[in-house]
């Protein structure tokens, strides 16, 4: 189930082939083994929270079981019992349909094109989200089961959330909903609470390294240094790794790292120099590392505050919200990002200090 024909995709990255049409799945395995055994149990959860950084594979992941499900509807069948993992042929009637977005048990809840202003909505809204109401409520169009995938969660507004979490609380039968997150602490808890989490890691360097070198355009693009440092400073996300290869990114993650390591302390001259070359024209793709940076910042508090019980841990998690969306927000209406960045800065010594 498509969205609007010929719309571009806030779900695609740049010289990249979308998730749905990427087949090669590195590192997690034993993440797509949970997801294989409960399906293959016949006691497949209706709801799974798939969470980790941006980049790991989320969405990988999630069009993989998608594939599976579609191409294989019946879980006591003898090719899923003697699955080994969750690929599915290229060729094979469902993959071909996912690909092309156009099976009708599929849906994707992402952020929609706003054909006025040329840019993208800034956050999944409730009528985003009633498409699934509607969706769900009629019979499948192949008779088995229907898979809802939401890229990403962190990106629904309130009514939004509160839409997907009726649908969560009385799910129809032989349904699906993968929700993918990188702040699962960000969504509201009841949608949490009718979610299996499953956390993904993130990747090893060589697993980062295998990624780029099988995306033709870069590979192409990039000499192997280039490649394998990118690999080694994305520390584990393919997609900071591509942010790193664009634009010098490199030299970009020693300037932020360096004011990191500064924190609670904030060198003033370097943070203005900072939010004046992300403010040049032609610095989207740097200027989106740096809030990547910054979130990854933030999750590494996050799973570390976690494991004490660290009472900021809801702090963190309304600072990292509140960052992601006003960084959407820029690109949805071409604000001046100085502010942002030194707001950011400013907000982050501010958590540091405590």
């Amino acid at each position: 189930m498509s969205d609007v024909e010929g719309a571009p995709e806030s779900d695609r990255r740049n010289s990249c082939p979308h998730p749905r049409e990427t087949f090669a799945f590195v590192g997690n395995r034993a993440a797509e083994a949970d997801l294989l055994a409960s399906y293959a149990s016949s006691r497949m959860h209706h709801a799974w929270l798939i969470s980790g950084v941006e980049g790991v594979g989320k969405a990988t992941l999630a069009y993989r079981l998608a594939r599976f499900i579609l191409a294989n509807p019946d879980p006591t069948a003898e090719a899923v019992r003697r699955a080994a993992n969750l690929s599915v042929p290229e060729d094979a009637p469902a993959a071909r349909r996912v690909a092309r977005m156009s099976h009708p048990d599929l849906l994707a809840l992402r952020r929609g094109w706003n054909a006025d202003r040329k840019a993208f909505y800034g956050d999944i809204r409730v009528d985003d989200v009633r498409r699934a109401t509607t969706f769900f409520g009629a019979t499948a169009g192949e008779g088995g089961w229907r898979v809802a995938i939401v890229d990403t969660a962190d990106d629904m507004n309130g009514a939004a959330a509160n839409a997907l979490l009726k649908v969560l609380e009385e799910p129809p039968p032989r349904a699906v909903f993968l929700l993918l997150s990188a702040a699962p602490r960000s969504l509201p808890a009841p949608v949490r609470s009718r979610c299996r989490t499953l956390t993904l890691a993130p990747l090893a360097a060589e697993e980062t390294l295998a990624v780029l070198h099988g995306l033709p355009e870069i590979a192409e693009q990039h000499d192997a240094e280039a490649l394998r440092r990118a690999a080694e400073l994305g520390e584990g996300s393919v997609a900071r790794a591509l942010s790193l290869l664009a634009s010098d990114g490199a030299s970009l993650h020693t300037a932020v790292a360096a004011l990191f390591d500064k924190l609670p302390q904030v060198d003033v001259k370097a943070a203005h120099a900072l939010a004046e070359d992300l403010s040049k024209r032609g610095a989207e793709a740097r200027f989106a590392l740096f809030v990547t940076l910054v979130g990854d910042w933030l999750h590494q508090r996050v799973r570390a505050g976690a494991a004490v019980r660290e009472p900021r841990l809801a702090r963190l998690a309304e600072v990292w919200e509140k960052t992601a969306r006003s960084a959407r927000e820029i690109e949805v209406f071409n604000l001046d990002r100085r502010p942002f960045v030194l707001e950011t800065l400013q907000q982050l010594a501010g958590l540091a200090r405590r």
